[in-house]
């Protein structure tokens, strides 16, 4: 198990906390400071704009755990530095502040996931509805707005964090449960406070801002050949006219490229392999039977037509996907509880290693009453059955009712679940909640919207529990105290319902968010109106020989992750299952296509040459080149954006065209 890599009792591990023995650790009032919550606000602005663009552009969102923790600790390192020039530092910057400025953020960033505003929330707009004509009724589609939007995250993202409170001994110290991405931030924030990891750190922040500046002006330049829709560099057909038809082309993407150095290689080999099989062979044969499986001449956004195919085959790998991983998640839930006999540690004892003993005694330090824990989440819950069903009309008071009785096991499923594997299947349980509450509801009293509202309650309830996990996992290998982990998360929520909406909505006035055409797609938006719209309507909605097909994708998701999981555990010699892709990855490009599957695969390309010449100089510098791309390239959306706003537009279309259309254009322009 990974605990005993990472918390064994060896020299190693008791050097670590040797090392900060001299360090008085704050109270967790003085964890939580007034520049580690400006350092929040601002890094949680940056954060909501890089995962609202690309929630509106792929879906696909990396780990920014690395780039959170190395920002924070770089406002605030040169914050206190600055200060004690002056004389006036009074109180120095200690891990466990940095600590709680990584837990805001991420949290803040979390509900920027969790909101929907890609998604669920975007998929009862009348854009995303118009792009098909089942479901398409005013009592199933809501025109968004932001004041109801803000109401609605408000009230059902603070849940979740109550859900799970009572259980963080028995998850961390009875079952001492890994929490791989709290274990890993942990020890990155405590090398951060070290002499060596100080220096490390410093120049890791100046490689990520030459990243950030080049990714930014790479970004700025391609804005002036950009004047319209297919137009400027995103467009290029870099293997010809025809490839570009199918979605198969580099579109210089700085924001991806830093993604797949980020993400694993196989998830970009899966999302390759979802293009390539796709584009490639699937969609060419469909296409092949209009006017047989279905009629000839439909809008290209038509759900009747080869759309309809791209978007319920998606749709079923990602549900055959996500049941397969429910399934295994429960399945390994019960096995550990069974296996496990540890005994809850309520105090430190004399035969525990020296890192342990202190972790435990400041771990157990600041209690958070359970008293306090229930009660906040039933009120919480009572306040939410009251208010969203006045949000929402079609979804009554004992729907949410049913969602919050249920939540707190799913909840605690999950969060179990992440902390073994590192898995987090928030989305899927709300996929699940969209299929069970839109038929229960039914299409003619507003389905559609009841199942995506049903939605966001079981995400962010399941969500922000595993998310906390985490944090208590981070804080207790920093020492910060649990309340003050426990505040710094409500705070990050409070900010993220603040900002998601704001930051979502200067996108949704700027562009033409949601058109399957342009720059910002929005592909989940459609994706999990169809899962509504399948619950509501049933199999019917699906074109001609579709359901055969998604039957077998269905399946064929549950059948890979099954070999997966077999060669996992009985072929060893060889670990053929790391070539295994994954079928959620592989079912993204079959709606949106290859072209940043691409941009991804060049970012692994980079990252393994890298590795190849000087492997100690990518695992340092890796991850905060490719935080600074995306950041660069993100941000730019913003003063894109507002020249949008302003009216003001690129003075160059570059554009290309074969050479049968370019003298066509030529002859155009003479005889004029």
């Amino acid at each position: 198990m990974m605990d005993e890599k990472v918390e064994g009792g060896g020299e190693d591990a008791a050097a670590l906390e040797k090392t900060f023995e001299g360090t008085e650790v704050p109270s967790w009032r003085n964890q939580i400071t007034v520049r580690s919550m400006v350092t929040c606000f601002v890094l949680s602005f940056v954060f909501n704009v890089i995962v609202c663009k690309l929630n509106l552009t792929t879906g696909v969102i990396p780990s920014l755990n690395v780039a959170a923790g190395l920002l924070g600790f770089a406002m605030v390192k040169a914050w206190t530095v600055t200060v004690q020039k002056c004389g006036l530092l009074r109180q120095p910057f200690t891990r466990q502040e940095n600590t709680v400025i990584q837990t805001c953020v991420v949290a803040s960033s979390g509900i920027a996931f969790s909101s929907g505003t890609a998604s669920y929330l975007l998929g009862m707009s009348p854009t995303i509805a118009a792009q098909r004509e089942g479901g398409n009724t005013p009592e199933n589609v809501k025109q968004l707005q932001l004041g109801w939007m803000m109401a609605y995250l408000f009230t059902v993202s603070f849940v979740g964090l109550f859900s799970i409170v009572p259980l963080r001994k028995v998850m961390i110290l009875k079952y001492k449960l890994t929490f791989p991405s709290g274990t890993a931030t942990a020890y990155l924030i405590n090398s951060f406070h070290t002499p060596s990891g100080a220096k490390l750190a410093k120049k890791q922040v100046w490689v990520l801002f030459k990243s950030f500046i080049g990714s930014f002006s790479w970004a700025c330049f391609q804005w002036f050949f950009a004047v319209a829709d297919g137009c400027g560099f995103s467009n290029f057909p870099t293997f010809g006219l025809q490839a570009f038809k199918k979605r198969f082309y580099f579109d210089f993407s700085a924001t991806y490229v830093g993604v797949g150095m980020i993400c694993p290689y196989m998830v970009n080999i899966s999302l390759l392999i979802g293009a390539i099989f796709s584009w490639g062979f699937l969609w060419p044969f469909i296409q092949s039977k209009e006017g047989d499986w279905y009629p000839a001449n439909l809008k290209p956004s038509n759900l009747h037509g080869i759309q309809g195919y791209r978007v319920f085959l998606s749709i079923a790998m990602m549900l055959g996907d996500g049941l397969y991983h429910v399934v295994y998640m429960v399945i390994v839930t019960l096995h550990s509880f069974i296996g496990k006999k540890s005994q809850l540690i309520d105090e430190p004892t004399y035969g525990q290693a020296y890192d342990e003993k202190r972790r435990i005694d400041y771990f157990l330090k600041d209690q958070i009453p359970i008293t306090v824990a229930v009660g906040g989440y039933i009120v919480l819950a009572a306040i939410s059955t009251g208010v969203v069903p006045v949000i929402f009309p079609q979804l009554k008071w004992y729907h949410v009712l049913v969602a919050y009785l249920f939540a707190p096991v799913l909840a605690f499923c999950n969060s179990y679940g992440c902390g073994l594997t590192d898995w987090s299947l928030a989305s899927n349980y709300g996929k699940i909640a969209i299929l069970v509450f839109s038929s229960w509801v039914g299409l003619d009293h507003g389905g559609v919207l009841a199942g995506l509202a049903s939605c966001g309650i079981m995400m962010s309830i399941v969500s922000t529990a595993s998310d906390l996990m985490q944090d208590f996992k981070t804080g207790y290998l920093t020492l910060s105290s649990p309340r003050a982990m426990f505040l710094s998360q409500v705070l990050g929520t409070a900010i993220g319902c603040l900002q998601t909406p704001l930051v979502f909505w200067f996108f949704y006035k700027a562009y033409r968010v949601g058109d399957p055409n342009g720059s910002y797609p929005a592909p989940y938006a459609q994706l999990y109106r169809g899962i509504a719209i399948l619950g509501v309507e049933g199999f019917d909605s699906l074109p001609h020989n579709c359901l055969k097909l998604v039957i077998i994708f269905f399946f064929g998701a549950m059948a890979i992750n099954l070999m997966a999981e077999l060669l996992k555990r009985y072929e060893t010699k060889y670990r053929v299952y790391r070539f295994v892709p994954s079928p959620m990855c592989m079912a993204i490009p079959f709606y949106l296509g290859g072209y940043f599957a691409i941009d991804m695969c060049i970012g692994s390309l980079i990252l393994f040459v890298w590795e190849r010449t000087n492997k100690t100089s990518a695992t340092q510098f890796g991850p905060a080149v490719a935080s600074g791309l995306i950041c660069g390239d993100s941000l730019w959306g913003i003063p894109a954006a507002v020249l949008s706003l302003a009216g003001v537009t690129p003075p160059i279309c570059m554009k290309f065209l074969s050479a049968a259309a370019n003298n066509k254009v030529d002859a155009f322009l003479q005889a004029k």
